[in-house]
């Protein structure tokens, strides 16, 4: 049986308390040092949108775009972002689906579509590696959304695409002749 060294021991957990007061005299400073900001929201309209890609159907809750912006200044300091959650549900009977990602488009108030990066997303590592019919799979879907679409008339519509992998799906009846005794 190995025992660890008193003196040794003591001094370890000195230079313990001593490092976790010193990160927490540094958090604190840090804080102080750091702007204020606040988050600024613009819900979209509806608050839910329903979609349907082939037997799958879903719907975005909670559509909403936050910027976060300077208090003293009022300068963004972080451009908007779409939030909203993803809800995907498989209505098919003999068919399931890999979902693999998908993509959010804005389109403007004239109908053109407005160009960005940054709006593509994929379905979390924690998501089931396949829908099978009659389930359904919610996850945070968190984007670029494009500055100009918060202007008046900036946005008419977006646009959701969803990648999946259509795998099908059988249930079979076999029936196995059993006894009982010998």
């Amino acid at each position: 049986m190995v025992r660890p060294h008193p003196r040794r021991t003591g001094l370890g957990g000195l230079a313990v308390f001593a490092g976790l007061a010193g990160l927490l005299l540094a958090t604190g400073r840090a804080a102080a040092d750091s702007p204020a900001w606040a988050e600024k929201a613009f819900p979209l309209r509806p608050g839910v949108v329903f979609v349907k890609a082939s037997f799958l159907t879903g719907e975005l809750d909670g559509l909403k775009v936050v910027e976060r912006v300077d208090q003293g200044t009022g300068k963004v300091v972080r451009g908007p972002v779409l939030e909203a959650t993803l809800t995907v549900s498989n209505g098919s009977r003999d068919q399931a689906a890999r979902l693999l990602g998908g993509k959010i488009e804005y389109i403007d108030g004239a109908g053109r579509l407005i160009p960005m990066t940054g709006n593509s997303f994929v379905f979390a590592s924690d998501t089931p590696h396949r829908l099978d019919p009659g389930r359904s799979v919610s996850q945070p879907i968190r984007l670029a959304f494009p500055p100009s679409a918060l202007q008046p008339h900036g946005l008419r519509e977006v646009s959701v695409e969803l990648t999946y992998l259509p795998i099908p799906y059988k249930t079979d009846t076999v029936y196995v002749p059993v006894y009982i005794g010998g």
